[in-house]
């Protein structure tokens, strides 16, 4: 009778041990942490390039910090310093941190921060990623993108949008924070700017701001493709001979705006300061890539 009933309470513990750990393992497919592991997983790619931002300052062999006038582009309000009040290491994420400097909103009211990897780090096709937790607000615009390294603003002999344009994720505030938008810009085949029209996604719950999310552009000799969290939300063919400028060098960027054409204006209800978290960016090449 014993051996029956300790037979019984084995059989029951067993139960109870599967039951649970099938209980955690559904709470791990909707858990935003398991999904960014998830999607950090780059089976195919080979690890060329990183910045984990374990040091105590911005690593200059890997980033600029640029220098310009608030409405330089885009009609934008903020103007970009090299000052480590925008742009500074803190607990291994880098942060970029816009500043409201006055009691009045308008243009060169505020500060922030627009750093690039031009002339250090570039690369053709690859997968590149990075791990952000963005800002919200109306009027707010924080960006991760790319640009043709030939682009004559950081010395090369191309305009834009010549050279080209990769946006890898752009968040405007004022359409929405839970939303982020994926594009590319070109000159057409009478040279005038084109591009893919906007492709967006949409967080199933909360914010971008909630918590972090990864990023991520897969780019060949044939297509561009985006994902967030491992997800692929958008992909375009870069096969057209107008298109040609995706099949040169690109160099990353990141910076937080404030206002500008595209992204409405701040105002009483935009908190500041606005702060944009990078844990980590990568860039992985695939063995196949020509």
């Amino acid at each position: 009778m014993n051996q029956l009933f300790k037979t019984l309470l084995s059989i029951v513990v067993i139960f109870l041990i599967f039951f649970s750990c099938k209980e955690k393992l559904k709470e791990k497919k909707f858990n935003t942490k398991e999904l960014t592991e998830i999607g950090s997983k780059n089976e195919g790619w080979s690890l060329v390039w990183l910045d984990e931002f374990d040091s105590d300052t911005i690593d200059s062999n890997n980033w600029n910090l640029q220098v310009l006038k608030a409405g330089q582009f885009n009609d934008e309000w903020q103007r970009y310093t090299d000052s480590n009040k925008n742009a500074f290491i803190e607990n291994g994420n880098l942060v970029i941190k816009a500043l409201h400097e006055s009691d009045t909103h308008g243009i060169d009211q505020y500060s922030s921060a627009r750093l690039n990897t031009a002339n250090k780090q570039s690369w053709k096709y690859g997968k590149i990623e990075a791990r952000i937790k963005l800002p919200k607000g109306k009027g707010i615009w924080p960006a991760f993108w790319m640009l043709g390294g030939n682009i004559d603003e950081n010395g090369g002999d191309t305009p834009w949008p010549q050279c080209g344009e990769i946006d890898i994720l752009e968040l405007y505030g004022t359409k929405h924070d839970a939303v982020v938008e994926a594009n590319l810009h070109y000159a057409d085949q009478s040279n005038s700017h084109a591009m893919m029209g906007a492709k967006s996604y949409k967080l199933d719950k909360g914010i971008f701001a909630d918590d972090f999310h990864i990023f991520a552009l897969e780019w060949d000799d044939k297509n561009i493709k985006w994902l967030v969290d491992g997800y692929q939300y958008a992909i375009t063919s870069i096969s057209q001979v107008e298109r040609s400028e995706f099949h040169k060098d690109f160099f990353i960027l990141l910076n937080l705006a404030v206002g500008g054409t595209y992204a409405g204006r701040p105002d009483t209800s935009t908190p500041f300061p606005q702060l944009m978290y990078v844990d980590w960016v990568k860039v992985y090449q695939n063995n196949q890539s020509s």
